[in-house]
């Protein structure tokens, strides 16, 4: 932990969602106090289901709640898979108990977001958090930035750290709006009561079926109680991008029509599924001002297509965290010093997840019948080491060691 005799920066961040306390937990390992606000009355997460893999285990473990995740998650030992939408022929299937801790040193797991929430919000002191605190605008002068609150209260602080998601107030205050473009694709998500899901949804293990314009990807999460179900399909006119609106289980399964009898039966057994459009925003070459910066997906929106999201929002928060502590005395500096060690690596991410979405879906034909035989020449974990060995750590100490 890195020990200081001058006062430390007063530090705020905004958005108290995965990102936000992950930020808030690093910094008081490096003994940096810091304010989390939250517009929510109390900490919940949307959503459902997420994959912690190998370089996002790595940091929870840093932590030290590693074996609270444990206790929430599933761990994937049968594996991860790709089958074919018609009859869920096997593409592509990989024994994760065996390769992840020999490749990367971490097992991957997966688990409901709430739980994740909820084990990084254990590193944090509950002084610091405030809630009830919607952010509405923020102000820079006086050599100090003021954070104004909906209920008409403000906040000073010498740095700002804008967690607040997508629709991100610190990042449309400081950088102005980032138009979002129509992908054409939404998703799909629910919940499954594992006693209602067919057995071969229970397994440990993460899905992926390929087909047509659309995939679908299932795992178990809650420790065994839930089957997280999500998938993705042509738009046409949706453009609503909430994890709060629902669809029907009709709307879902025509989506799904004529593909194997054991997906429609999960689907059947999904209750109100969510449902939300998936916006395309390009990459930002900058994401901090003076004493403000940005993080998850308020810097870096990207498809889920790799679930990396939640293990992205965390990485910076390690690596933020770091440059502050190593430059408490230069917060401006500290923030530039984290945004050159993170843009490269989340931009690839975006290019690689928005790339996922057309050979994901290609249709039944020659591109699909080689992008299929493909799986049987290389091994999806192995070509991706570049995601799941990064190590904060490292990349703090050697930049040219990650992408």
């Amino acid at each position: 932990m890195t020990v200081r005799a001058s006062a430390p920066p007063r530090i705020a961040i905004v958005g108290g969602g995965i990102g936000g306390l992950a930020t808030a937990a690093f910094l008081h390992r490096q003994g940096l106090p810091a304010t989390v606000y939250e517009q929510a009355a109390r900490l919940t997460e949307v959503g459902a289901g997420l994959v912690v893999a190998p370089n996002l285990a790595r940091l929870v473990r840093r932590l030290g709640v590693l074996d609270d995740l444990r206790a929430h998650a599933v761990r994937l030992d049968t594996g991860w898979e790709f089958r074919r939408w018609a009859d869920g022929t096997v593409l592509s299937s990989e024994n994760l108990a065996e390769s992840c801790e020999r490749l990367y040193g971490e097992h991957t797991y997966t688990m409901h977001r709430a739980d994740l929430l909820r084990v990084i919000q254990s590193a944090v002191p509950a002084e610091s958090v405030e809630l009830g605190r919607k952010c509405v605008g923020l102000d820079f002068g006086g050599g100090a930035l003021r954070l104004r609150f909906a209920d008409g209260q403000s906040a000073e602080a010498d740095v700002v750290v804008g967690a607040d998601g997508i629709h991100s107030t610190v990042r449309n205050t400081v950088f102005g709006p980032s138009p979002a473009t129509y992908s054409g694709l939404c998703a799909f998500r629910a919940l499954v009561p594992a006693a209602q899901a067919p057995e071969f949804a229970r397994r440990p293990a993460q899905t992926l079926w390929l087909g047509p314009g659309h995939h679908l990807v299932h795992y178990p999460v809650s420790a065994g109680e839930l089957v997280n179900l999500v998938a993705f399909a042509p738009a046409g006119d949706y453009t609503v991008e909430s994890w709060t609106a629902t669809a029907t289980v009709g709307e879902f399964l025509a989506e799904f029509d004529g593909w194997d009898q054991r997906l429609t039966a999960l689907i059947r057994a999904a209750g109100t599924p969510g449902r939300w459009a998936l916006l395309d925003r390009a990459p930002l070459t900058r994401w901090s001002e003076g004493g403000v910066t940005l993080l998850g997906d308020a810097a870096h929106p990207m498809f889920p297509f790799f679930a990396q999201g939640a293990a992205q929002a965390i990485e910076d928060a390690a690596v933020l965290a770091r440059c502050l502590a190593d430059g408490a005395d230069d917060p401006a500096a500290a923030l530039k010093r984290y945004e050159d060690l993170r843009i490269p690596r989340t931009t690839r991410l975006q290019a690689v997840s928005h790339g996922r979405a057309h050979l994901n879906h290609l249709p039944d034909g020659p591109e699909q019948r080689a992008r299929d035989a493909a799986f049987t020449q290389q091994d999806p974990l192995v070509a991706n080491g570049w995601i799941y060995s990064y190590d904060a750590d490292v990349a703090l100490a050697d930049p040219a060691a990650h992408g």
